[in-house]
């Protein structure tokens, strides 16, 4: 009976991706919380992997802008990425900056257990599978 890798792992490879761009978007807003005008975003965690299991077990597509650009980053929305939203700010600067450091740095740290309790399932899992495989 064959194997399908992708069943075997479940969601959580789709969650690993999800989180990782998740601590880039964490990481972006903590390093412009000086920046004018720079407005918070963060992903919709829910909306993000629901977007990406709709994709049948395939990796987040990448979206590009126009022809030949490989990144989101360059003059793309947020909205142009599944689940990425801009964060509603408690008490906005006088600047327009958005991003609130210390949510920011709360929201990092809990991401970092998510990130590491993923990679920590999907461990166990080849593990799993390696012994079953090896047979010890």
């Amino acid at each position: 009976m064959p194997l399908d890798i992708n069943s075997y792992l479940g969601i959580h490879a789709q969650a690993l991706m999800v989180e990782s761009r998740r601590t880039e978007l964490l990481a972006s807003n903590l390093a412009n919380a000086d920046t004018p005008n720079y407005k918070a975003r963060d992903i919709d965690f829910k909306q993000a992997l629901a977007a990406a299991g709709a994709s049948s077990g395939t990796s987040l597509a990448l979206q590009t802008t126009q022809p030949g650009h490989q990144s989101t980053e360059a003059g793309a929305s947020a909205a142009a990425e599944p689940g990425v939203e801009y964060r509603v700010p408690m008490a906005p600067a006088l600047d327009g900056n958005t991003v609130d450091e210390q949510l920011e740095q709360s929201a990092f740290a809990e991401n970092s257990v998510r990130y590491q309790a993923t990679l920590t399932i999907l461990n166990s899992k080849l593990r799993s599978l390696m012994t079953a495989i090896t047979g010890s």
